[in-house]
């Protein structure tokens, strides 16, 4: 005997027809559209020669290439007119690397701005870093790992630190380690907290960590926005923070986004 479906029923398919392959292209849209967010930070700690100082960041390409030579995105970098770049970690992708494509990239943004480096998970897991490493100092990028150093303009000064991925001493952190490792070395690096400091780290999730230290500014990434993300929900999972998690993008202070 032929069973027919329901007109309810079969509006019911269509609809969820309809819904999955909205999700799946606003998924592929999500992974290869370029987008600046720009958000404006204010702080009566930071020094007023830093008034409309402007830094790019650029985080988690994992070797990816927008444009031939990642053009695209260089031209956008341009068009900041950033004084200084950032690259917060996972430049590279340890399970498709593509050494070359990076270092393309990198070598094309110090041509643009100053630009300074701290490595991802993805990097911890690169068995060549020390040459990528090498290869990035000798075309201007700063490497920062575990280091602090104080970044000067029209004769004033903020503390720029950057923290190398966790995953380099610790892989995984069954015993949680991590936040009392992590804030064992910003203390140490801290050298004056009168200054106005600016952390580097790809780990957005140790957050809490950073405040208690004293950090003013954290810029990280790893979360990539959430993995998946929804419309009106956000990010449904990130690594080190699993379902629905807590720092997925956007700016926060103190643990609450602010709108």
């Amino acid at each position: 005997m032929k069973k027919r479906l329901s007109k309810k029923a079969l509006i019911s398919v269509c609809t969820l027809i309809v819904v999955l392959l909205a999700l799946t292209v606003w998924t592929i849209w999500g992974n290869t559209a370029l987008m600046v967010s720009t958000v404006t930070v204010s702080s009566k700690r930071i020094p007023t020669a830093f008034n409309d100082f402007r830094i790019a960041q650029v985080s988690d390409l994992h070797n990816a290439v927008f444009g031939e030579d990642n053009a695209e995105l260089l031209q956008i970098l341009l068009e900041c007119e950033p004084n200084i770049i950032v690259i917060t970690g996972d430049l590279v992708d340890a399970e498709h690397t593509d050494i070359d494509v990076a270092l393309d990239f990198a070598k094309e943004a110090a041509q643009i701005a100053g630009t300074y480096y701290v490595t991802g998970n993805h990097e911890a897991g690169l068995p060549q870093y020390d040459e990528f490493k090498a290869e990035l100092e000798n075309i201007g990028v700063v490497v920062l790992e575990d280091t602090a150093i104080q970044l000067e303009y029209k004769d004033e000064v903020i503390t720029l630190i950057g923290l190398s991925d966790p995953s380099f001493t610790i892989k995984g952190d069954m015993f949680g380690e991590l936040p009392a490792m992590v804030d064992t070395k910003l203390r140490g690096l801290i050298r004056d907290k009168s200054d106005y400091t600016i952390l580097l780290s790809h780990r957005p999730e140790l957050f809490e960590t950073y405040v208690n230290c004293g950090i003013d500014l954290v810029l990280s990434g790893h979360a990539h926005g959430g993995q998946f993300r929804l419309p009106f929900i956000g990010g449904l999972i990130a690594p080190n923070q699993g379902l629905f998690p807590k720092y997925d993008a956007g700016l926060y202070t103190k643990g609450v986004i602010q709108t």
